[in-house]
């Protein structure tokens, strides 16, 4: 009888020390999360232009200052959806032209100690891709003249890439040159969408981030693909040549499909070249990826040559639909079934012209991407796949 009434005792007190553990644990969580707060107050403050929660001396981020987004002439929808997304209005700007031609630039609201960003792709229409990029210029120039903390231009298509290495003699690196000019004119960070070629990255002093955007197109295709009733065995992910085998090879892995690959060889000298298809498309729905369709020809090349190898339909899937005539021509000819092609640049009335191109927004995209610029947060996901 007293083994257990001592026993008893040993358990109650037992019982009592556990719950005085669990009310301390329970204070020490609260003064945890009163702390934080307090932090969280100490470290920021709210925009009172744009309603932006702003970071000031947090230790996990850097503070460049109040956020401005601004923009040129090249794509002021995309600058307008951005904004949209980020819930913030567009900095007041104006870029025009003197009588003589040349770029007059005149900012009509402060930017002092100020995080700013410049949306402008350097495309084809409207004025052209040397105007665009002379705006960038001027526009980075008079932003850095007025005591802007950090400028980063946000070009979606980052335009003369294409020359991006000495093919021949007495020819130009043209991206090098860009590169070039938009330090000068005093560029901090460049964020663009899928780069032409990967090494421009290395031509700069300051971070350039390449932006995939294959994960959009890849959540349309499956979207196609339910609609359509197609599993993943009815896929094929073509690569129009073999410099895009890298790209549309992460494509297969998206939709874990096979892959097929054109390939150009000359067999004998002064013959045109011949095109070899590697892999199976036998009534397949084939997937042509690219990262820019200028003339649209390889695209609509590729797509009559599957159909006569026997795919069952073919569409195309392109990050920048510079669409140069007469690229909607060729592809309403063509046996592409659609195409789906985001707006890094404006299409205008191409949408009208070629009823096929299926438009995907890269908006989200890049207001993700400024925002966590912005917060001193990292990129990375970004890279991988597109965060909502």
């Amino acid at each position: 009888m007293r083994r257990a009434i001592g026993l008893c005792r040993a358990s109650g007190a037992l019982a009592t020390l556990a719950a005085l553990s669990r009310k301390q644990c329970a204070c020490e969580d609260l003064r945890a999360q009163d702390l934080r707060a307090q932090q969280k107050l100490a470290f920021t403050r709210r925009d009172p232009r744009t309603g932006f929660e702003m970071r000031l001396g947090d230790p996990q981020g850097m503070n460049h200052g109040p956020l401005r987004i601004f923009c040129g002439n090249a794509h002021p929808q995309l600058a307008e959806d951005i904004a949209a997304k980020m819930g913030i209005p567009l900095g007041k700007a104006t870029v025009g032209r003197f009588p003589c031609g040349e770029v007059n630039v005149v900012l009509n609201e402060s930017v002092r100690d100020c995080d700013v960003f410049i949306i402008q792709p350097t495309c084809n229409g409207g004025a052209g891709p040397q105007e665009h990029l002379v705006e960038l210029l001027i526009m980075l120039d008079a932003i850095r003249r007025g005591a802007a903390n950090r400028v980063t231009a946000i070009i979606p298509l980052y335009g003369f890439a294409r020359q991006n290495a000495k093919e021949k003699s007495r020819s130009p690196i043209s991206a090098r040159l860009v590169t070039d000019l938009l330090q000068v004119a005093g560029a901090h960070r460049v964020v663009t969408i899928e780069l032409h070629a990967s090494q421009i990255q290395g031509f700069a002093t300051f971070p350039i981030d390449n932006i995939y955007a294959l994960p959009m197109l890849a959540k349309e295709v499956e979207r196609l693909m339910r609609k359509r009733g197609l599993t993943a065995e009815d896929i094929v992910v073509v690569s129009p040549d073999v410099g895009g085998t890298k790209r549309a090879s992460g494509m297969a892995k998206m939709l874990c499909s096979p892959l097929a690959i054109f390939s150009r060889q000359r067999r004998r000298p002064n013959e045109p070249a011949e095109v070899d298809l590697v892999g199976e498309v036998q009534g397949k729905t084939c997937i042509v990826v690219d990262d820019i369709a200028d003339t649209a020809d390889t695209l609509c090349q590729a797509a009559d040559k599957l159909k006569a190898r026997g795919a069952s339909a073919v569409v195309g899937a392109v990050v920048h639909g510079i669409l140069s005539d007469p690229a909607c021509e060729l592809i309403m000819k063509s046996q592409l079934e659609a195409v789906f092609v985001t707006d890094t640049i404006p299409l205008g009335d191409k949408l009208h012209r070629c009823p096929k191109l299926e438009v995907v927004s890269v908006a989200s995209l890049l207001a993700n991407a400024i925002l966590r610029i912005h917060s001193s947060q990292s990129l990375s996901e970004l890279f991988d796949r597109h965060v909502e």
